[in-house]
C-alpha cells in the first residue's frame, strides 16, 4: 500500500505560509513505514527540533483504478477517517531553500498517524465535514472539508493519472491553518464532527 498526500489544499493554510495558491493539487507520498495506527505513541525523532502536526481528512481506497474520471471517483473509496501528517518543518525549510526534494521532512517513520476508518455512507456529505485537533486540551486546528481548494473527488481523479490506486491505499487530503510544533509530553486529539477518532501522545 502507499500513502498519497496533498499539500496546500486549504486557502487559510496557504496564507499561513505565505505561499501562492496552487492551480493543481500538490502531491507527495509517504511509505508504508510512515504509518502509525491504533493510538500508539509517537516517538519524537532526534533529527528535528521542529516537528509540526497537520490534521487532515483521510480516504481509504477500496478498488484498483487508473485514470479515474472525477464523476466516478466516489466509487473508489469507501471509508474515511482523520490523520496527522507530521512534518519536520526545519528540515523541510532547509531543503526547500536549496531547491532540494524534501521527502526526509515528510516521509520518515511514524509520520502518518491514522485513525480508525468509518464507512463514508455514515456521513451525509464527505465534502461538508467538520474536524478539529486539540493539543493538550486546547483547540489548535478547526476546518471543514467544504473549504478545500481541490475537493476529494478531484484529488482522487488527479492522483490516478500518475499512480494506479490500489485497495488499501490511503489519501491525505490537506490541512487547514493552525499547524504548530509538538514537544515530548504533548497529547494530541482529533475529532471528526463531534466524535474523537484519534489520540496520540508524544514521547
Amino acid at each position: 500500500m502507499k500513502i498519497i498526500c496533498v499539500g496546500m489544499n486549504y486557502a487559510d493554510h496557504v496564507s499561513e505560509f505565505r505561499s501562492p495558491k496552487p492551480t493543481k493539487p500538490v502531491i507527495f507520498m509517504k511509505p508504508d513505514t510512515a504509518l502509525l495506527r491504533s493510538n500508539l505513541p509517537f516517538y519524537h525523532p532526534d533529527f528535528s527540533e521542529e516537528i509540526h502536526y497537520e490534521c487532515e481528512l483521510i480516504l481509504r481506497i477500496c478498488k484498483e483504478g487508473k485514470y479515474i474520471d472525477q464523476k466516478f471517483a466516489h466509487k473508489y473509496y469507501d471509508q474515511i477517517g482523520l490523520g496527522l501528517d507530521f512534518t519536520a518543518r526545519d528540515l523541510q525549510s532547509q531543503f526547500k531553500s536549496k531547491g532540494l526534494p524534501w521527502e526526509l521532512a515528510k516521509a520518515f517513520d511514524q509520520s502518518a498517524v491514522v485513525s480508525s476508518f468509518f464507512p463514508k455512507d455514515d456521513f451525509p456529505n464527505v465534502q461538508n465535514l467538520n474536524f478539529s485537533l486539540f493539543q493538550n486540551g486546547v483547540m489548535k486546528q478547526k476546518g471543514n472539508t467544504s473549504e478545500m481548494i481541490f475537493g476529494v473527488d478531484e484529488i482522487l481523479s488527479f492522483a490516478s493519472r500518475f499512480f494506479t490506486l490500489k485497495t488499501g491505499d490511503i489519501i491525505f487530503t490537506g490541512t487547514p491553518k493552525g499547524v504548530d510544533k509538538i514537544k515530548i509530553g504533548d497529547k494530541l486529539e482529533a475529532y471528526l464532527e463531534d466524535k474523537k477518532v484519534l489520540e496520540c501522545e508524544v514521547k
